[in-house]
């Protein structure tokens, strides 16, 4: 059964997160809330209206997010792995999920909430979106980790 040391999943984890967010990209440009979640972390950092916050700032945070995301994947795959004794297959399965559950409640429940300037009937269509993001990046993020594993 092949596991990932905490070396390779600290060398691997940002690399997972960089590309399925640039994966991800693609995604969001085509929904039509798809990219409002980058800005409404950026409205909450800056304490702006959604539609007024700094791109660039959005920008920055959606790939340190997205990067840091990538760790916490690989921890997870690891943590599954460790705990339950399975396989990568198995764990990529569990771990997918817990992640997949974990940025969208972060996301509607943390920031969401907090931006200022979305009238009510965007905050549906904004979860959805981010929900289908969401699950763009876990595949890819997944496929990625099977791969550099040899599941």
């Amino acid at each position: 059964m092949t596991t990932l040391s905490l070396l390779a999943g600290l060398a691997l984890g940002p690399v997972v997160g960089l590309v399925a967010t640039l994966a991800m990209d693609p995604v969001m440009a085509r929904l039509p809330e798809g990219e409002t979640a980058p800005k409404v972390a950026a409205s909450v950092l800056t304490d702006t209206p959604v539609d007024d916050a700094p791109a660039r700032l959005a920008t920055w945070v959606h790939y340190v997010a997205g990067g840091g995301s990538g760790l916490l994947f690989v921890g997870l795959v690891s943590a599954v792995q460790a705990t339950l004794g399975v396989g990568v297959g198995v764990a990529l399965v569990v771990s997918g999920h817990a992640m997949f559950a974990l940025m969208v409640g972060f996301f509607a429940l943390v920031p969401l909430p907090r931006a200022s300037g979305l009238p009510r009937q965007r905050l549906g269509p904004i979860r959805r979106d981010w929900a289908l993001s969401a699950a763009a990046y876990v595949l890819v993020a997944a496929l990625i980790v099977a791969v550099a594993t040899g599941v």
